[in-house]
């Protein structure tokens, strides 16, 4: 049974690393794709700047000066000026006549004819629109042009004035509530997904080399919450535009916010030297980076668990080789990044300006505590899995990071240390070097036991105890006289200071054993009080007045009334 459940343990844990593993490939794929499309964009968009400005593009003047026919928030098609009209007034007037139309019950034909040898379209026998050659497009005659927007406009009139029907009106909110409630399920699903990855996540960092890595897992989980974000997000705004679509009097609702937002996440926001960018390279770029502080942890976290821990490189080299390295990959490929991006690293002088302006003012803590990291890593007074004593915290270096080290205390708390404290203040490191160590439990007996009998007995309880090194020798000092007591002091060695707290509660219950096995006294604090009798002198004043005093007062501790009548 043991076996099975081994195996199965196993199992599952290959299956569970095989998932994370497609699920990280899925993510790289993803990131990859667009790292690849953010590095080509910018230098697509300058060729296209470059070559519209070598050469004059007649078709991109021309469409400039063009307007669009809309009908219920679709495009259908374009036109140009004519020489009484410009192209805003005709499209204007034309989109007039088309919502008139649709919103009448009445047959709708749309005919061509020519007049003035030219091609005229009638709506319901009524003048539309005159063709001309500046409408047509490249390729298309004037005729030929306005025998083509003759039959868009039929069909696309006959569809307006369908979906205006209470039938299609009833079909199309029932295909709302069930894509409203197909949004929901997924909206669930996501969820339900984002806690099983989570989960995942957590196991496989727990059952890796990185379990004891808070980067790793807070990573994990800040990118899973962000993919679920972006899914729901995706999903509620896809329903929501195929709704508004699916109804003539919102439809155009939809494309004007659609065209807002494409308006707004491409138009130029931010102008460097000669580039201009949008939002969306500005996010791209975020994406990028944050891409790239991934990999560079995770090549650093490869580095440390798959190169260094095989190398036989102890813990605390392995950690300062790590943050060197993940922080040189971050700030060459940053560079590179932005070098590839289009921008000039020259001109990021200004911006280091500003920066050491405000670390002078407002980052003066981060700064020291990022520069005190610095010192930490390469100087290394303290190392991960170093047991020390900062104040009145002690506890063993979990990580070093770049403001900020974590201690976990005997307790197993994490308490996060700023890194200036280590260097501005005294640190007591029980592992620098050397972690061996030495500790000091005083013991008291009764005077009248022998002091060779309290050697032997506390030698025998040291070298008994399985986390106390043979070598150097444990040792027993007789330290003093006490007031009740004989003072004696047990030295012993141990190679693990962090246990030194539970060595020390050990040996206490082993050397109290022991001294009342061997029935040597363990005193307690004690006073003896004397008494002596005899006589002292009173003065005669003093005498005569308490004799008058006793007189008063007799045995029965009544006053005497006799007297009390008399005064």
């Amino acid at each position: 049974m043991p076996c099975f459940q081994l195996f199965y343990s196993r199992r599952s844990r290959i299956c569970l690393n095989s998932s994370f593993r497609w699920f990280t490939l899925v993510i790289s794929i993803i990131l990859s794709v667009s790292l690849l499309f953010g590095l080509l964009s910018p230098a697509i968009a300058q060729l296209q700047n470059s070559s519209a400005a070598q050469t004059t593009n007649p078709t991109a003047s021309r469409i400039a000066n063009q307007a669009t026919v809309v009908l219920d928030g679709q495009p259908l098609f374009q036109i140009s000026s004519s020489e009484q009209f410009s192209a805003e007034e005709r499209a204007r007037l034309i989109n007039v006549q088309l919502r008139e139309a649709v919103q009448s019950s009445q047959p709708i034909q749309v005919q061509l004819e020519t007049r003035n040898q030219m091609p005229v379209i009638l709506l319901n026998n009524r003048h539309l629109l005159t063709v001309t050659n500046r409408d047509a497009e490249l390729g298309y005659t004037a005729d030929e042009q306005a025998a083509l927007w003759t039959e868009q406009l039929q069909d696309a009139l006959s569809q307006a004035q369908t979906e205006r029907s209470s039938s299609y009106l009833q079909q199309m909110a029932l295909v709302a509530v069930a894509v409203l409630a197909l949004a929901a399920g997924l909206h669930w699903c996501l969820g339900w997904l984002h806690r099983q990855a989570s989960r995942s996540a957590q196991q496989w960092i727990e059952s890796s080399d990185q379990a004891g890595d808070q980067g790793v897992t807070k990573t994990s989980r800040l990118l899973l919450k962000l993919l679920l974000l972006l899914t729901r997000t995706g999903v509620w705004i896809i329903a929501i535009l195929y709704i508004t679509n699916q109804f003539p009097l919102t439809r155009q609702w939809s494309y004007q916010i659609t065209a807002v937002l494409i308006s707004s996440f491409t138009a130029p926001v931010l102008s460097l030297g000669r580039n201009f960018y949008s939002v969306t390279d500005l996010l791209i770029l975020l994406g990028l980076m944050l891409a790239l502080i991934i990999a560079a942890g995770m090549v650093t976290n490869i580095i440390r668990s798959r190169v260094l821990s095989l190398a036989g490189i102890g813990r605390g080299p392995q950690e300062a080789i790590a943050v060197i390295t993940k922080y040189t990959l971050i700030t060459i490929g940053a560079l590179v990044l932005l070098q590839v991006w289009g921008l000039d690293i020259s001109s990021l002088t200004i911006l280091a300006s500003a920066l050491g302006v405000g670390i002078g003012f407002g980052l003066q803590d981060i700064a020291k505590n990022f520069g005190s990291g610095l010192v930490l890593v390469f100087e290394r007074p303290i190392q991960a899995g170093d047991f020390v004593e900062v104040g009145e915290f002690k506890g063993v270096v979990e990580r070093i990071g770049a403001r900020r080290t974590e201690l976990r205390t005997l307790d197993h708390v994490s308490i996060l240390i700023p890194n200036s404290r280590f260097l501005e203040k005294e640190v007591i490191n029980w592992s620098h070097s050397n972690p061996l160590s030495r500790l000091h439990i005083p013991v008291s007996v009764a005077y009248s036991t022998d002091p060779q009998a309290v050697q032997t007995t506390l030698t025998e309880v040291a070298q008994n105890h399985p986390d106390v090194l043979a070598m150097p020798l444990p040792q027993v000092w007789f330290t003093g006289f006490g007031d009740s007591a004989l003072q004696f002091e047990l030295l012993v060695w141990t190679r693990d200071p962090s246990r030194q707290y539970i060595l020390r509660s050990e040996l206490n219950y082993r050397i109290y054993a022991a001294l009342k096995q061997a029935q040597i006294e363990i005193p307690f604090p004690q006073h003896d009080l004397h008494l002596r009798s005899g006589n002292f002198g009173l003065s005669p004043q003093l005498e005569s007045a308490l004799i008058r005093l006793s007189n008063q007062f007799p045995s029965n501790g009544q006053p005497n009334k006799q007297e009390n009548q008399n005064d």
